[in-house]
């Protein structure tokens, strides 16, 4: 699985359903986080929701797309799939037999700065858990004949989610073209070349350096007792020795000295318009002068497509009926800069440059128009509610402790959020839009239809902006 996201870092750019906060709803969002830290680097987050006699264990590795390079990418996704091949202890396919035997459910994801492992098992069975988790830490076994035949799955999943899918495929060149040198241009599934090249002795060189204890973050959310869990993890965890320390290697991203435009032509039923603009995120702040910004950014996303009342649905599909569909999205996370995508779809009778043109007239509105107290206490509520609402799941409370974790944050900046989004006022909103929505910070990108029998001749056009096979 790749790329999976908890709804803390989106709750902007979704269609949010305004509701009220309930006194109820903040409960398990305020429970107490208990951290310990064992003598071999691992740490171990444990929060207790006795809701249900349900626990939900996940095991996070700091690695993902954004610690490969060239000529490697794709290779953290395809050691996830391999984490399911087996041990000495533990052949192929037994790990998910066991966990299904507890009755329990398990999956595991990779994102570009983190890879994740997650059991979700009834209260008394979270040492079956601890116990496959530590195993696998060290001891995977590696086989070529196995690698051979998941690789290919590997590659069949690019297939089907990327090169199959048009927009896709168009997100892909869209984040390969806005980042020169940021590791952020490299896709979770890898490019298909990588993918071919790969080698079994790859991958161990990749699980040696990055899966090691003092790498890794225990999260534990449900009806447990926090020193009970921390007695488990010391049993299982405790004797895996430390790796060697390692670190991703820091490359910033250049700056930006134009407006960049990529055009992609695959077989699609319609166009497709994606505009990203390079933004700071939490752990970076490279040139934000403030710290509220990324906050404001989340706010500013919730003004555009906030729900059914925002400004672009409002706007530019039901009024000036210029857009079929349009969304914008900004995470306010991650280990490096980050992009703020504004993505539509012309209505019927409109161009591409008719939906560029009505996006840009509504950022211009931002910077200079009014936000008025009722809009923005709107988007505040809808930002909050949401949050609270995915919070209150257990695996998404795990969620949000672990990729803070992994990408750089301190997992205390979870009872931050709702108090950072209601301290955003319109003019700190206005601000952002100013000094982020311009075009040596932009990328357009564009999807134009391919008919069937046209797919050769593009094919043929090896020169084409938007040929990103590697």
């Amino acid at each position: 699985m790749t790329g999976l996201r908890t709804g803390f870092f989106h709750t902007a750019g979704k269609r949010l359903l305004a509701c009220c906060l309930l006194p109820f709803a903040w409960s398990p969002v305020q429970a107490e986080v208990y951290e310990y830290n064992l003598e071999n680097g691992l740490k171990l987050l444990v929060k207790e929701d006795r809701r249900a006699p349900v626990v939900v264990s996940q095991l996070w590795y700091r690695v993902g797309s954004s610690y490969e390079h060239d000529g490697i990418t794709g290779i953290s996704h395809a050691l996830e799939h391999m984490m399911f091949q087996g041990t000495e202890n533990h052949p192929g396919g037994e790990f998910s037999r066991i966990i299904a035997e507890n009755g329990g459910s398990e999956n595991a994801f990779t994102g570009k700065d983190y890879t994740a492992y997650f059991q979700t098992l009834e209260k008394s069975r979270l040492e079956v858990s601890f116990r496959l988790e530590a195993d696998r830490m060290r001891n995977l076994l590696l086989s070529d004949q196995e690698f051979k035949k998941e690789i290919e799955v590997v590659k069949e999943e690019r297939r089907l989610r990327t090169e199959d899918n048009p927009v896709s495929y168009l997100y892909e060149t869209a984040l390969a073209t806005a980042y020169q040198t940021s590791t952020y241009r490299h896709p979770i599934v890898g490019w298909m070349a990588d993918l071919e090249a790969m080698r079994v002795e790859d991958l161990r060189v990749w699980y040696d350096r990055w899966y090691a204890p003092n790498n890794a973050i225990l999260v534990v959310v449900g009806d447990v007792d926090h020193k009970v869990v921390h007695r488990l993890a010391q049993k299982h965890f405790g004797p895996i020795k430390a790796g060697e320390p390692a670190a991703a290697a820091e490359v910033s991203e250049v700056p930006q000295q134009g407006l960049k435009r990529v055009t992609v032509r695959r077989p699609a039923e319609l166009p497709h318009l994606l505009m990203a603009y390079k933004t700071p995120a939490l752990s970076t702040q490279a040139e934000a002068a403030e710290p509220w910004e990324p906050y404001a950014l989340e706010v500013l996303a919730g003004v555009l497509d906030g729900g059914y009342s925002a400004r672009l649905e409002t706007r530019l599909v039901r009024e000036q009926e210029v857009t079929a569909s349009v969304s914008a999205s900004y995470n306010l996370t991650g280990r490096l800069d980050g992009l703020f995508i504004i993505q539509a779809v012309p209505a019927r009778g409109k161009t591409i440059d008719d939906v560029e043109l009505a996006v840009r007239e509504q950022l211009e509105d931002l910077k200079y128009g009014d936000i008025s107290a009722q809009e923005l206490a709107r988007v505040k509520a809808q930002v909050v509610s949401s949050d609270v609402y995915e919070r209150d799941s257990m695996f998404y409370q795990a969620m949000t402790l672990g990729a803070l974790e992994t990408e750089g944050l301190p997992w205390r900046l979870v009872d931050e959020y709702v108090p950072q989004i209601h301290s955003i006022g319109a003019e700190q909103v206005k601000q952002v839009a100013n000094k982020y929505f311009r075009d040596d910070r932009l990328t357009v990108a564009v999807l134009e239809p391919l008919s069937k029998g046209g797919e050769q001749d593009a094919q043929r056009q090896t020169g084409e902006a938007g040929n990103t096979d590697r």
